[in-house]
Formats: C-alpha cells, sequence, structure tokens
C-alpha cells in the first residue's frame, strides 16, 4: 500500500488534533507518524501526517480535512520535493566500558549525540531522515536497546519544487 506525507496547516486550538486525528480514525485509516507544532505565526501549526493509504480513500479524506473550519490548508507532499527530518531518542544497555567504549564510537562515526550518561545505559539522540535514524537504530541494536522514542517525521515542501 503507498505511503503518504500530508501536510496541515490548520488553526493552534483546542480539540482541532482530536478532529483531524478522528477524521482519519473513522475511515480505517492507521496513522503511521502524526507530528504537531506551532508555526512562525503562534495562531496556527503545521500538522505532518503519515499514512499507509488507498489512493482514492486518502483523495476523499484529504477533500473533508479541507472541509474542517479549523483546517487552512493541505498539502499532500507525496512525490513532490521535500524536506523532512524525524528525532529519535536511543537508550542502549552500556554496563560495562567495553561496551560503552564501543557505543561511543559508533555515536561519534554517524554524527549522533549521547545526551545522557546513566550507571547501566547511555541516550543517544539523532535526528535525520528515516534511512539515517533507520541506521542508527540497527547499529545500535546488537548493544542492547532498552527504550526508544521518536517525533514522527516532520516535512516541508522544497523551494526547489518550484525552480
Amino acid at each position: 500500500m503507498p505511503r503518504f506525507i500530508i501536510s496541515a496547516l490548520v488553526e493552534n486550538k483546542f480539540g482541532v488534533l482530536a478532529r483531524v486525528a478522528g477524521l482519519f480514525s473513522a475511515r480505517g485509516f492507521n496513522i503511521d507518524s502524526l507530528a504537531v507544532g506551532e508555526t512562525e505565526d503562534p495562531d496556527t501549526s503545521r500538522m505532518t501526517i503519515v499514512v499507509d493509504a488507498d489512493e482514492k480513500i486518502l483523495e476523499q479524506v484529504k477533500k473533508q480535512l479541507n472541509k474542517l473550519i479549523d483546517v487552512i490548508r493541505v498539502q499532500d507532499l507525496t512525490g513532490g520535493k521535500y524536506v523532512d527530518r524525524e528525532l529519535i531518542l536511543i537508550k542502549v544497555k552500556a554496563e560495562n566500558t567495553g561496551v560503552r567504549e564501543k557505543i561511543v564510537q559508533v555515536v561519534d562515526s554517524t554524527g549522533a549525540e549521547i545526551i545522557d550518561i546513566g550507571r547501566k545505559t547511555l541516550t543517544v539522540e539523532e535526528s535525520g531522515d528515516a534511512h539515517k535514524v533507520g541506521a542508527l537504530v540497527e547499529l545500535l541494536r546488537p548493544y542492547g536497546i532498552v527504550e526508544i522514542v521518536r517525533t514522527g517525521k516532520i516535512a516541508l515542501q522544497s523551494d526547489m519544487e518550484n525552480v
């Protein structure tokens, strides 16, 4: 099933997220990723929604999104030029000095950053596209991943789109 990346500019008001998410769930879409944040205008927020969906049904959802009073604009970024990023925090087992040194080498070689040092774990931060984030997860997996938290994808249409 194709994957779509939808960017929705919405009013920054109570309940907007619930209405948008409800619209997707009412159609049986599993939202793969949803990130919401305030824009350069504090009265608006941008939602980046990633879904695996049938193209015909997704078209209906986009039309219904545009009908929601709190939705200002909906863009389907799929197929166009856009930039995207995701933030991930990974807590990894690091119970002895040898393992810690190997994890530090992995982190240094990928450009990630260790942001917390515990007695038995290290927490690593990385941001980038899905490939970069996924590669770091696979490099750290052999050491024993304790927890992962991800922001979900954020994306903006590229300025190169109209050049």
